[in-house]
């Protein structure tokens, strides 16, 4: 009991002086912005932070704009936010040495100036990358991530890191070291996650291009549920060599690197930028694809698949008229849209995408919390993954006549041999061969889908876990998607909610209508989806979609 105790002390130390480091951070950032208003009281902050991405970058680069006055322009506003929302880890004070470098340089790359913010997972030198874990604390990165590096060569500079919840694994934002994250449209819900810091900091305007990750929604869910813009590319089309997983080793259901940002025109020229030399000599895993342009910037009619439901979520029912209003205004803008019946995705959730993220029985995922102080927001999975296979089935089968889904959650969570992990594998492939014959025999470019919304209430996603549904499906097809906000919930969805029942009426269902409830005014966003190694079409779309 004593060496329990003094070993929980030593822990509970680690996350205090992590704490500490927080809060000098803020400081640091505070210090900063005061000593540069002193010395320029004339600049307009808000006038530089009113500026879209596209716009700041042609003024930092024809000399219109210093460089210095943006950079601090956005550390005092990204203060505001993280004192607002909790979203900031670490300030990286040498991004004020790298500002004045940049300015000797001379070299001006397609972000030149551009303040960015920096997901927790994501390596940059010198600093922690913890996933949540105390274990992961005073153990800094000894390297930038590539991500890291292409930006900085683009004349980027990295300012911040960003919160995430315990693991990777959660939709929600909070761990022990640092807390939770508040939502900057309405504190009461989650930014959504695991990007979520990254989500919080961009939707509240104090970093106007971010970068997380995404295994199953990670981008997307920040993005829906703050009102902003991202894209999740094909896994391999950004390097991920220096971002930490969530899951080692697992390759069923693929992630991917990506920016976030307030509109699609910011997205598109930060794919510009790090679709570059650098990026595929730094990583020669990453297929050499430079951007490309005349897809983009295309003005052909598109052929747009669309779904309103996946049958396994039930949608609310500002998701669903987020699909219906945006098909209307497509057709009216003269695409063509076609229904595209998803098939059997109950069964695409469970033996593909929570089989394949748990295939060893979640025995690596229950390593990482050893000797942990809190197991964070997924108990469930913890559990499971302490239980033996025999247990597991004989719950499985008990579960399923009286709660199907929780049924298949756990019989997805057995440990699988080596022969079934490869079977699994094939299993993937074959069905991605098939949703793309589906996909070309409709004669698709694009598919528009919907996006889960609106935020949820803090504490709601641990408890949601099924409600991945929606984004999870194009990490195991390996598709890049994107969100784009199009509309707000009414008093009518409101009212409307009072009959959701969902399509299982289980305790999820019941929980979920919950957690839609009180969200007058917040943002609905749709997906748009396209095929591997198609981004340039995905955000093609995404800018249709935005400007209709």
């Amino acid at each position: 009991l004593l060496l329990r105790w003094r070993r929980r002390s030593g822990l509970w130390r680690k996350v205090k002086e992590a704490r500490q480091r927080q809060e000098r951070s803020l400081v640091q950032m505070e210090m900063a912005v005061r000593s540069f208003r002193e010395q320029h009281p004339s600049v307009n902050m808000i006038s530089i932070l009113s500026l879209p991405l596209p716009e700041l970058s042609k003024k930092l680069r024809d000399g219109s704009l210093p460089p210095e006055h943006v950079f601090y322009a956005y550390v005092g506003k990204a203060l505001q936010i993280a004192t607002e929302t909790n979203c900031i880890t670490e300030y990286l004070q040498e991004s004020e040495t790298q500002l004045q470098k940049a300015k000797l340089t001379g070299k001006l790359g397609l972000l030149y100036g551009v303040p960015v913010s920096i997901k927790d997972s994501i390596d940059c030198e010198g600093h922690d990358s913890t996933l949540g874990f105390i274990k992961n604390l005073n153990k800094p990165a000894t390297e930038d991530s590539v991500v890291v590096q292409v930006l900085k060569r683009q004349g980027a500079i990295p300012f911040v890191k960003t919160n995430v919840p315990q693991s990777l694994i959660s939709y929600d934002c909070k761990n022990l070291i640092f807390g939770q994250t508040f939502n900057p449209l309405l504190y009461t819900r989650s930014p959504g996650g695991s990007s979520g810091g990254e989500g919080a900091l961009v939707g509240g305007g104090g970093s106007i291009l971010g970068f997380g990750t995404d295994v199953g929604g990670s981008l997307r869910f920040p993005a829906a549920f703050c009102g902003i813009c991202t894209l999740k590319p094909t896994g391999n089309r950004l390097s991920k060599k220096g971002v930490i997983s969530g899951v080692l080793g697992q390759k069923a259901v693929v992630a991917a690197v990506g920016p976030m940002a307030k509109d699609v025109e910011s997205l598109a020229l930060c794919m510009r930028a790090l679709l570059c030399e650098d990026m595929f000599s730094l990583d020669s895993t990453v297929p050499p694809l430079p951007f490309n342009e005349e897809v983009y910037s295309s003005m052909q009619p598109l052929r747009i698949g669309y779904y309103e439901t996946d049958f396994f979520t039930m949608p609310s029912p500002a998701m669903r008229r987020a699909v219906r209003e945006t098909k209307q205004l497509l057709e009216d803008a003269g695409h063509t849209l076609v229904p595209f019946e998803l098939m059997n995705l109950d069964y695409v959730i469970f033996n593909l995408c929570v089989r394949g993220l748990f295939a060893d029985g979640g025995a690596s995922f229950l390593r990482k919390f050893k000797g942990e102080l809190e197991k964070g927001s997924v108990g469930l999975f913890l559990r499971l993954a302490k239980s033996p296979n025999w247990l597991k089935t004989v719950l499985s089968w008990i579960a399923k006549p009286f709660v199907p889904r929780f049924s298949g959650i756990i019989r997805s969570m057995r440990a699988n041999t080596v022969d079934e992990v490869w079977s699994l594998h094939c299993e993937i492939e074959d069905f991605c061969h098939q949703f793309i014959a589906q996909w070309k025999k409709l004669n698709l470019d694009v598919m528009l889908c919907p996006m889960l919304g609106p935020a949820l209430g803090i504490g709601y996603p641990e408890k949601l876990s099924v409600a991945v549904s929606y984004t999870m499906l194009y990490n195991a097809l390996d598709f890049p998607v994107g969100v784009v906000p199009v509309t707000m919930v009414t008093d009518e969805d409101e009212e409307e909610l009072k009959g959701y029942q969902g399509y299982f009426r289980d305790w999820w269902d019941r929980t979920l209508a919950k957690a839609f409830r009180g969200s007058v005014g917040l943002p609905v966003a749709v997906q748009c989806v396209a095929l591997p190694w198609q981004e340039e079409l995905c955000l093609r779309f995404m800018k249709e979609v935005e400007t209709l």
